[in-house]
């Protein structure tokens, strides 16, 4: 795919939704945070109703910390591998209060040593809490990338490095969301939508579902 391809693209998108942000809420960077750590392998709808619950009750590092483990649990039992997540939220509260001053670090290398938070968590805090250029690539933007030929990867690290490469720079903030959210709901996994694609002339695609 040629640069002018790529960027008729990215217009188009951000034509159609020019503010875009995730769809877990969250009121400060601690909410994003524990809620983007929940969330792996989980739905955004799934997290919200669970989060929805804790964060009224609990949402600072000292009040979750203080729920301890199985406290923690009952918030989030419905949310998958949320034994595993538990443990993780817990540590990384008591981490932020000992070493963060109870604040999320706006540092990559800081982010990444919390328990539950790897690159591409750490890109979604960066990018949605802090206004980072980053682009965190799920399977929905590993997809996208791949099947439309924007920017394609054997694996989603490939494709990050490939979208940093490709993407010009009035982009890069917001089109992590965008791609999020035009696999979600147009180019889904099983039978993509192409019939409703606002990119579908400019998509490399060979099976295009009509």
């Amino acid at each position: 795919m040629n640069n002018l391809k790529r960027k008729e693209i990215l217009t188009r998108l951000r034509a159609e939704n020019p503010e875009p942000t995730t769809e877990l809420n969250y009121s400060s960077p601690f909410e994003l945070l524990i809620a983007v750590i929940l969330s792996a392998q989980a739905t955004d709808v799934g997290v919200n109703k669970a989060t929805d619950k804790l964060y009224p009750v609990a949402n600072t590092p000292e009040s979750i910390y203080a729920l301890g483990v199985e406290g923690l649990k009952q918030y989030i039992k419905t949310i998958g591998l949320f034994n595993a997540k538990a443990e993780n939220v817990i540590k990384t509260c008591k981490i932020l209060i000992e070493e963060h001053n109870s604040e999320v670090p706006e540092n990559r290398e800081a982010l990444e040593a919390l328990p539950g938070v790897g690159r591409k968590t750490a890109n979604v805090v960066l990018n949605t809490a802090f206004g980072w250029p980053t682009i965190a690539v799920d399977t929905h933007i590993f997809r996208v990338s791949n099947r439309t030929k924007l920017a394609m990867g054997k694996n989603v690290d490939q494709v990050e490095q490939k979208l940093l490469k490709v993407v010009p720079a009035e982009f890069k903030v917001d089109v992590h969301h965008w791609l999020i959210l035009h696999g979600r709901y147009i180019c889904v996994a099983r039978k993509p939508r192409c019939g409703a694609c606002i990119i579908e002339d400019l998509c490399e695609f060979k099976d295009k579902i009509e």
